[in-house]
């Protein structure tokens, strides 16, 4: 039962005795703030400058004949309605236009918090500054860095150096609380020693909090605030998704190579589809949404061919059009592209090349996007899903047709995965999907599945193969239960490139989560693929344990259309952050645990159990939950364990003879 006590200037809201706000003359709940903030963005990073003019404590509190509360000082007010919700309250917030905000709320000693979206670093943000402004996650200077330093002299980035392409203002505590501030505003949240801070550009429309038993219901309760729409048709569970590039002849060659040799396949993914970009730091895509001919002739035909084995055709598309191809001056003449102020074409930067962005407020440049690039460009050629990229570069400076871009700065990859969901929809393609890098609140809604973009090749804390784990446990915690990787992932640069032994580790865990899908990375031919020789055989046998995982992995779908994450860091079911004793390990679900390799050169790995009771999934030997075991970990045996009193247990004691 929510307790609400207001008295002597003093607001407390309590539920099952977790403080939720506390206001007091002392420390008052809001401030408002005169702010001047600059932006100097490169290649989607941006860096801001922010000068501070005035700040106003809203001490004085009282409350009004309405019921409302208002919150003021020296000409400043800020009106908060409150209305109880199921476990929580939600606080509906009217400042004054012009102003910035910041919000304190308590926080309990030691207590942990997680979530923000797409964190990479950690799983506990407290004593960490979350930036709620989306942004490019890699920098070009940390791939230089590695890339030139011996592996043992390269010091791995703190949580403060690294972006999120996908930030939320939703959060979690080992308390049980759940905080969601619902704005699209700039702004930070401070995890201090004595309560946490909260700072936006703009007021907020709504404060929700809530408090639960479990992490589980809170992901309940917040979807039932944020519908959660994702989902994986059928064939996704079908086998692996191959990263293949090169054109008709290579990937028809390489999906049918991989079939006769055994493997599950259910889709090629082919990003270079529209053509391809050589630039100095590899292979890119030619940002033009329709079929290079010359690359891909026949793709039609060559898609029938592979629908007939059982396997899909994927692409991509992102909102941008490479400078100078047929479909940017159609666009550019058009006026569907974001401008300067003067009317000239505002060009993005990517790596070395400019591409002009589409206008995602324009209702013409919509339909064209959904009508002729989506549906008659790719769904009507038999293309059955796409990587949905980008979405985080909009800049703040930029001429829209319709709305302030610094106020849609962070809903724009959510309004990306809008256009591209409702053209599936509009389509009537029920078998189609897609996946999305960026994201905001609400992205869950629209996007099918988030992947966490874009990991070095390599196996470093910051950036590289363990960066996953944390990334989808915070998206997880912020409502996004459905998330999945790049296997292999993505940058190489100079001597940052993978081994087959990087590939098939990163492959083990991907079998053991909701969606197997490689890429070729920037330079496919410095890295090792699926196919390597040392890599084919732990493919083949890989990519038969994740389809035969398929009817509990459905059950692991069923709960995430609830809300509640698949992927879940080892203290999720003890609520309690003290009992981490691994950020990499994770449960699959309710009855999978999951201790990926994340080093290379191991033969073995250090486990620590959770409370239960487990049986090895490779020997069939049991283990007692609360120990901590030197476990073998093979190429291809990472260390996984079911419950003894698993509903599905004699699906996973066959999976080790497969």
């Amino acid at each position: 039962m929510l307790m609400i006590d207001c008295a002597d200037g003093r607001l407390t809201l309590r539920l099952n005795g977790v403080a939720l706000l506390a206001h007091s003359a002392e420390r008052p709940f809001a401030t408002a703030l005169h702010r001047e903030k600059s932006y100097q963005t490169d290649r989607g990073t941006v860096k801001e400058t922010v000068r501070e003019i005035a700040r106003v404590p809203l001490c004085e509190l009282r409350r009004e004949a309405d019921g409302s509360f208002l919150f003021s000082a020296s000409g400043h007010s800020l009106r908060l309605r409150l209305t109880e919700i199921d476990c929580g309250a939600a606080l509906s917030l009217e400042g004054e236009p012009g102003w910035a905000y910041e919000f304190t709320l308590p926080a309990a000693p030691g207590e942990a918090v997680f979530g923000g979206g797409e964190q990479y670093r950690q799983v506990n943000l407290r004593g960490e500054t979350v930036v709620n402004f989306v942004s490019e996650h890699i920098k070009a200077s940390t791939i230089i860095e590695k890339s030139l330093l011996p592996r043992a002299l390269y010091r791995e980035k703190p949580h403060s150096a690294i972006g999120s392409y996908a930030p939320m203002p939703v959060f979690v505590t080992d308390r049980g609380r759940m905080i969601l501030f619902d704005t699209a505003a700039d702004g930070s949240s401070v995890f201090g020693a004595e309560d946490f801070r909260f700072t936006f550009d703009a007021c907020p429309t709504s404060l929700c909090l809530w408090q639960a038993g479990s992490y589980a219901a809170l992901g309940r309760l917040l979807a039932r605030r944020m519908p959660n729409r994702q989902y994986l048709p059928d064939w996704c569970l079908e086998g692996m998704i191959l990263g293949v590039q090169g054109g008709t002849e290579t990937v028809l060659n390489k999906a049918f190579a991989m079939l006769d040799a055994g493997a599950t396949i259910s889709a090629v993914w082919c990003q270079d589809w529209s053509g391809e970009n050589r630039t100095v730091m590899g292979k890119q895509v030619w940002w033009n949404w329709e079929v290079d001919e010359t690359l891909y002739p026949g793709l039609r035909e060559a898609i029938r061919k592979l629908n007939a084995r059982g396997v899909r055709f994927l692409g991509y598309i992102n909102p941008y059009l490479v400078k100078d191809s047929r479909l940017y001056t159609l666009c550019r003449d058009k006026g569907w592209l974001i401008t300067h102020t003067d009317g000239s074409v505002y060009h993005i930067k990517s790596t070395t090349f400019d591409a002009g962005m589409l206008d995602l407020t324009n209702p013409e440049a919509v339909r064209f996007i959904k009508d002729v690039l989506i549906r008659q460009n790719m769904l009507d050629l038999g293309i059955s899903g796409w990587m949905a990229d980008f979405g985080e570069y909009l800049p703040v400076d930029c001429v829209l047709h319709d709305g302030d871009p610094h106020e849609l700065h962070n809903r724009w990859p959510v309004l990306w995965a809008k256009i591209n969901r409702e053209a599936i929809e509009e389509h009537g393609a029920k078998d189609a999907m897609f996946f999305c890098r960026s994201g905001y609140l609400g992205v869950q809604e629209y996007a099918p599945i988030l992947w966490n973009g874009d990991q070095h090749t390599d196996t470093t804390r910051d950036y590289g193969l363990p960066c996953v784990m944390p990334a989808s446990f915070s998206l997880g915690f912020s409502g996004v239960p459905m998330v999945h990787c790049d296997i292999g992932g993505f940058f190489s640069f100079m001597k940052l490139k993978r081994s087959g032994e990087l590939f098939t580790r990163w492959m083990e865990m991907a079998c053991f989560s909701l969606l197997m899908r490689s890429h070729e990375s920037l330079r496919p031919w410095a890295n090792a693929q699926f196919d390597a020789p040392e890599v084919l055989p732990h493919t083949v046998r890989l990519t038969k344990i994740h389809t035969a995982l398929r009817p509990y992995l459905e059950r692991c779908l069923a709960g995430a259309g609830q809300g509640v994450a698949v992927l879940r860091p080892d203290f999720w079911e003890a609520m309690d952050f003290g009992a981490s004793r691994d950020p990499y390990s994770y449960f699959l679900g309710d009855e999978l645990f999951v201790a990926p390799v994340i080093d290379l050169h191991k033969k073995s790995r250090r486990v620590c159990l959770p409370a239960g009771d487990w049986v090895h999934l490779w020997t069939g030997k049991g283990y007692a939950g609360g120990g901590t075991y030197t476990v073998p970990a093979p190429l291809g045996q990472p260390p996984v364990f079911y419950r003894t009193d698993s509903e599905h247990r004699a699906l996973f004691a066959s999976l080790k003879d497969l």
